[in-house]
């Protein structure tokens, strides 16, 4: 069976460059080596010799000048007669490169008349192509580095062309799913990736000076749990048994605390099987910290520090200039602890001027449907909490632009979470929950989780039996969980973190596709 070769193979380009490929071969060079080490960067270079005089061109040809050895992907080429200037480009920056007629050298190449070190580089090299150079630095007449190359090594033969160096890659589809030239053509796009390892790296160092452990749970769930999502479901041939990919961390997490694990974290990836927006990418990178014998309110004082170690190790302050969605200039978001609390009720009344104390079931729908887009279904059987989180989302959240914790939910939004400590607010239904907010958007979730026993079963039922009647996001019974919970959970805080969001944030990214390096798309030949 022969299976049907991609469209590019047709194409010229293609063709001429499996042409020059062959044409190496037939030189007896190796197009494709095992290993070269350069021992010199970009940026590194042209930062040491920024606003300094020569190294000379003359020097330079004599071996004379700092002997380097850099490598990149050759991204410009102009012959300039017994001379030749290029651009490479590493993963730091663009460097310029010298090749000289008669002191320059290809590896593995021995020159003919007819066919000259410099002329096969011009020859048989394309943009695009990897290429190691040997060789000293010098400046030019305008001052720019360079590298007089005295050894060439090609490292990896392009195949096909980059994009047009001028228009790039206009096609932010295109960009997503062919990522690997959005990094090539777009510099802000490697930086950004860059920014996301240091944040990964600074969410770790932080946790682990605060004393949590890192720990690991399955990915492959018998059930799933922890947050208002459609799971995605597979089958396990080994147990012939239907499995589940996590929505969530929090259920195995919470085990291992009612294990004697004091302080834990997890990051990793979680599945939700949702809609695709600005915001949301149905596969997301979520941490998840919980310790024992802390509450909500201290999680609000370490998120404000997490974030807080976060900027000043990125920017060095907590004033950092964020653009919120949909303005034009961007503001100051000052991430110094403490930031502004509010209740749920509070924030609605501050900002959609509405008392929720004073309005009856009804007139909050009414208020809802005349007021937003909420659709009539979604509202209808909707309880007195459910319906004051819905203002809350329609009428305060795009609000929140510097930092913000809204405390005190309703019971309905979550059944993992503690009823208030203050007799009022328990009977009134609400919760030691909060989200913390920056640009209108949601940054983290946290509660004083939940360890009373039979409350806990009250609502994972409640949930269970919404899940029976068609609630596609309710969460199936856990009775695994239930009896973990019996057997003992001390007082604990949780928080949850969508770092995904996270680097949006510190990144001023448009939308989470930014952020992820390979976002779910829609494959090239859908129909």
């Amino acid at each position: 069976m022969s299976l049907p070769l991609p469209d590019y193979h047709s194409h010229e380009e293609f063709q001429n460059r499996i042409r020059k490929l062959a044409e190496i071969r037939e030189l007896g060079i190796d197009p494709y080596p095992h290993k070269y080490v350069h021992t010199q960067k970009a940026s590194k270079l042209l930062l040491e010799f920024e606003g300094k005089e020569g190294p000379q061109h003359d020097d330079a040809a004599e071996g004379k000048t700092e002997h380097v050895f850099v490598s990149g992907r050759l991204v410009l080429f102009r012959a300039m007669g017994k001379n030749a200037f290029a651009h490479i480009q590493d993963e730091t920056g663009r460097i310029q490169v010298m090749f000289n007629r008669d002191l320059t050298h290809v590896k593995g190449f021995h020159p003919t008349e007819e066919l000259s070190a410099i002329k096969f580089i011009e020859k048989k090299l394309d943009l695009g192509d990897i290429i190691g150079i040997e060789g000293h630095l010098f400046k030019t007449q305008r001052g720019e580095l360079t590298v007089f190359a005295k050894r060439i090594t090609l490292l990896c033969k392009s195949l096909l062309p980059l994009p047009d160096k001028h228009s790039g890659l206009a096609d932010k589809g295109v960009r997503y799913r062919k990522r690997w030239l959005d990094l090539i053509t777009e510099t802000s796009s490697l930086e950004r990736f860059r920014i996301r390892s240091r944040i990964l790296h600074g969410v770790r160092s932080f946790l682990d000076e605060e004393g949590f452990e890192e720990v690991e749970t399955p990915v492959l769930q018998n059930t799933y749990g922890g947050a208002q999502a459609r799971p995605f479901m597979t089958h396990l041939n080994a147990l012939d048994q239907d499995m589940f990919l996590r929505i969530s961390l929090e259920i195995p997490l919470k085990k291992l605390i009612v294990g004697g694990m004091q302080k834990i974290y997890e990051m990793g990836r979680v599945f939700r099987n949702e809609g695709i927006d600005r915001t949301h990418n149905p596969e997301f990178t979520e941490l998840e910290a919980y310790a024992a014998g802390w509450d909500y309110l201290d999680m609000m004082d370490f998120t404000e520090r997490l974030f807080e170690s976060l900027a000043l190790n990125l920017f060095g302050d907590t004033k950092v200039r964020l653009t919120p969605e949909g303005e034009a200039s961007a503001v100051v978001i000052d991430l110094k602890a403490p930031w502004k609390r509010l209740s749920m009720k509070e924030a609605i009344e501050t900002y959609g001027n509405l008392n929720v104390d004073k309005m009856s079931v009804e007139e909050m729908r009414s208020h809802l449907l005349k007021n937003t887009s909420i659709e009539e279904k979604e509202v209808k059987h909707a309880g007195k909490g459910a319906l004051i989180a819905m203002l809350f989302e329609a009428f305060a959240e795009k609000h929140l632009i510097q930092p913000h914790h809204i405390i005190d939910h309703p019971i309905e939004t979550t059944p993992l979470c503690k009823p208030h400590r203050d007799p009022t607010l328990c009977k009134e239904g609400f919760v030691e929950r909060f989200e913390s907010f920056i640009l209108g958007r949601e940054m983290c979730n946290s509660y004083s989780e939940l360890n009373d026993p039979e409350l806990q079963r009250k609502l994972l039922v409640e949930q269970a039996e919404k899940k029976e009647k068609g609630d596609a996001e309710a969460n199936p019974l856990d009775e695994e969980f239930l009896e973990a919970i019996c057997q003992g959970m001390p007082p604990t805080g949780g928080v949850g973190i969508g770092i995904d969001r996270l680097v949006m944030l510190f990144t001023n990214a448009e939308s989470i596709r930014d952020v992820i390096c390979f976002p779910l798309m829609r494959p090239e030949d859908a129909t």
